[in-house]
């Protein structure tokens, strides 16, 4: 074989050799893990201004798996710990949400598609189920995931509209002061040994003896 024809085969090589082998990203094992620290907020606009709701009470889990395509698992808040700054706002933020009815916002992770990866972070659309004010939708998010000392982070924010979710008391006062139905949402969330699964019910004391 000449010289000019290797050199014309070598690109078609090295493509075949990086499409072949796995990522590092996908070939590390995750580990069966839970919300060890996390926070769950959403950018909005309304007549009065822009502003955000905030909570840091998430919790979550995930299922491991011999790579990062096989993780499953959950994260939910509950709606009456987000926090604007403003009590008359979050008090109408509570009744626009029904949040009596509908406590818990949740998502549901059914796949991870890898994008990219480099070192120890991988670019990833998570794709599940999310559901807000009772209703349930299937999404796909754009989420970083990072692999550190003390878990899994994975991070993320991606636009909504609450009408889509059956939110539509958006304003008060006859229109005069109105919420933008189009919000951003933000998700920063830690997996790792410890912490709780939604749902979880924090064990009993024992009773001291004697």
């Amino acid at each position: 074989m000449n010289a000019g024809l290797l050199r014309g085969l070598a690109p078609l090589v090295v493509l075949g050799i990086a499409v072949s082998v796995p990522s590092a990203a996908a070939q590390r094992v995750i580990s069966s893990a839970n919300v060890v620290r996390g926070s769950l907020s959403f950018d909005a606009k309304a007549t009065l201004g822009a502003f955000t709701g905030t909570t840091s009470t998430v919790t979550g889990s995930m299922t491991g798996g011999s790579d990062l395509r096989d993780v499953r698992g959950q994260v939910e808040a509950q709606v009456n710990t987000f926090k604007t700054g403003n009590g008359l706002r979050d008090k109408d933020m509570m009744k626009a949400m029904d949040a009596d009815s509908f406590p818990t916002m949740r998502f549901e992770l059914h796949g991870v598609s890898l994008q990219q990866e480099s070192g120890d972070s991988a670019v990833v659309s998570l794709s599940g189920q999310l559901t807000i004010h009772g209703v349930t939708r299937d999404v796909s998010l754009p989420a970083l995931v990072r692999f550190g000392k003390d878990g899994v982070q994975v991070t993320g924010s991606f636009p909504l509209n609450v009408r889509d979710y059956g939110v539509t008391r958006l304003s008060k006062m006859l229109g005069a002061f109105k919420m933008n139905p189009d919000i951003v949402v933000r998700l920063d969330v830690v997996f790792g040994p410890g912490g709780s699964s939604p749902g979880a019910v924090p064990a009993s004391t024992p009773p001291p003896s004697g």
